[in-house]
């Protein structure tokens, strides 16, 4: 069918968007990273050229390919895709797709025989999403009236209804390694019709390498970079847009490193910097507190963790890992950012080197189980005070053995009776 005037100002739109957009590969073969889940024989790359995708939820960081793919599987699968942000859009405007989409299945697609055409609703940052739009969708995608592509970058378990995610399939994307995103790049400046290969640049491997290993394994961050850094570029004697490490230095404008707060990367880090003291690499957990306090992290957070963390492993085996914690936190508490890093630096190195015990810990849990066993076992008659005549005619504190009269060594019972002679302590 040819194009009409608005197809071309679409695909003139296109070729004319930010480079990450135009440079999109369209078929799976030019597909760049996710070995793991859809190199030849995987499951994910079977369905898709068998034409029987099933409804998805693609879980992974910014920039590793799950709206590219989306994308592929429409065109390879001959479907129709609708794109919705869930930022931006709601239950009206999931009424109108599913119309539509209702529609699209009376026919077979142009050139294909059989069913009508399948629609593929994608959903960027589906996590977005409230439980009433996210049960707005659920017996559409059960009916088949639509195939769910979601993208998120939060943990689907905590994110996507318990009900819409039992009706589709979980594929985890990793980060870009620096070899996929140099691959990247390189086709971009490659490719003459949608990338930059029209254009004379100069940029050598070194640079490209550190463009590569500097975007934190995000494509678009890559391809973004390299744009800007094209078009403030100057052409040296030989004519060429000459781009160097400085450039590339200041086009990547990094605000923030992968880090967010309240997402999957804030339990993340902590659980490595945790993991780390209490294997006593002072420098990995040096690391994962940069991590934290440079991606913008409340300080007093990671020093209440600290406090936790001198008690829970340090304990009983170094008294003085607990004091340094507390003095860290309000020593952070006096005096913030960035003064307070060097400060929280010291009490993570301290109790990365200190001696580590479980056993308060450890007696603790024990000790926690069988206070709910024995919530209402009396306290022992003898340990109770006898303020008034009446306590004391009950018999409270009789036979009550003072220690210092005893010169410590009583031999006497403090527990209740269903817990006599029990022992949390090694």
């Amino acid at each position: 069918m040819p194009k009409d005037l608005f197809d071309q100002k679409l695909e003139d739109n296109k070729l004319s968007g930010p480079l990450a957009d135009r440079v999109r590969p369209e078929k799976l073969t030019d597909f760049v990273g996710q070995d793991e889940i859809l190199s030849q024989g995987k499951l994910l790359r079977q369905l898709i050229e068998k034409d029987e995708v099933p409804s998805l939820i693609l879980w992974g960081p910014p920039g590793c390919g799950k709206t590219t793919l989306a994308r592929i599987i429409a065109k390879i699968t001959g479907a129709e895709f609708i794109a919705l942000p869930a930022v931006t859009s709601g239950v009206a405007e999931l009424r109108t797709v599913i119309r539509e989409a209702e529609d699209r299945r009376k026919f077979p697609p142009i050139g294909r025989a059989g069913h009508g055409q399948k629609t593929i609703l994608f959903i960027d940052e589906v996590h977005r999403w409230n439980k009433a739009q996210q049960d707005a969708l659920l017996p559409h995608v059960e009916t088949g009236t639509v195939t769910l592509i979601g993208a998120t970058t939060e943990n689907p378990s905590f994110e996507v209804n318990s009900a819409l995610l039992s009706r589709c399939r979980v594929f985890v994307f990793g980060q870009l390694d620096d070899e996929a995103i140099l691959k990247i790049l390189q086709r971009a400046l490659k490719d003459k019709s949608r990338g930059l290969g029209s254009l004379k640049i100069k940029i050598d491997k070194k640079t490209l390498d550190f463009l590569a290993k500097a975007s934190d394994g995000d494509a678009r961050n890559a391809l973004n970079a390299l744009e800007l850094a094209t078009k403030t570029a100057k052409h040296n004697k030989a004519g060429r847009l000459e781009i160097d490490r400085d450039l590339v230095k200041e086009s990547l404008q990094k605000s923030h490193l992968l880090y967010d707060k309240k997402g999957d990367e804030h339990y993340n880090i902590i659980s490595a910097l945790h993991k780390s003291l209490r294997g006593s690499d002072a420098d990995a957990a040096l690391y994962w507190l940069a991590r934290m306090l440079e991606g913008g992290e409340d300080p007093l957070y990671v020093a209440r963790r600290l406090v936790r963390f001198a008690s829970e492993d340090v304990g009983l085996a170094n008294s003085q890992a607990l004091t340094q914690a507390v003095a860290g936190y309000q020593a952070c508490h006096f005096i913030g950012l960035p003064e307070c890093n060097v400060i929280l630096a010291q009490v993570v190195v301290y109790l990365a080197k200190c001696k580590k015990s479980n056993e308060l810990y450890e007696a603790y849990l024990t000790v926690q189980k069988d206070v709910r066993e024995t919530m209402d076992e009396p306290v022992p008659i003898h340990l109770r005070n006898a303020p008034t005549k009446l306590m004391k005619n009950l018999g409270f504190g009789k036979d009550y053995k003072y220690s210092p009269n005893f010169n410590y060594e009583e031999n006497q019972e403090y527990l209740p009776k269903k817990l006599k002679g029990k022992k949390y302590l090694k």
